[in-house]
């Protein structure tokens, strides 16, 4: 009996072997605003689908599933506002979880229900360029090294 234990055990650990060598990697490339020089490192295996165009420029992405979103997005800072100023002016959400203001970006997280949302803007050049990202709460911690390489990522070319 201990032979046929120790038989599946190993039977179910290739079988995990084989499903983790199978799965694919992240397919990563670059998202470029022409018109602001904005450029994002994206998961284009993840955010896979085209859904749609935010305010001024830029493009919406989503999961196959429709369940997370990815928007990157370029607008003209006409006003010169501060990141500070700027996000005020948005009126976000008393309960944010994640919060950090600097003079060149702003990064800003928090939960809406199931859902964690994302948000970073830099500002340069007379533009606000800006990543906001919508995904399950289910998904977060498998998803931490993905919002933070696009974050990261984000800058004006």
């Amino acid at each position: 009996m201990t032979s046929m234990i120790k038989a599946f055990a190993l039977a179910a650990s290739l079988g995990c072997c084989t499903a983790a060598a199978q799965a694919e990697p992240v397919r990563w490339t670059t998202y470029r605003i022409p018109e602001t020089g904005t450029s994002v490192d994206i998961p284009a295996s993840v955010f896979s689908e085209i859904a749609g165009r935010p305010d001024g420029y830029g493009q919406r992405f989503q999961t196959a599933d429709g369940r997370a979103n990815l928007t990157v997005q370029s607008a003209a800072n006409d006003q010169g506002d501060s990141p500070a100023r700027f996000l005020a002016k948005k009126n976000p959400p008393p309960n944010i979880q994640y919060k950090r203001v600097t003079s060149r970006f702003f990064a800003v997280s928090s939960y809406k229900g199931d859902y964690v949302w994302y948000n970073r803007c830099n500002f340069t050049g007379g533009y606000v360029h800006c990543v906001l990202i919508n995904y399950p709460r289910a998904w977060e911690r498998d998803w931490d090294g993905l919002v933070t390489r696009i974050s990261l990522s984000l800058n004006r070319g």
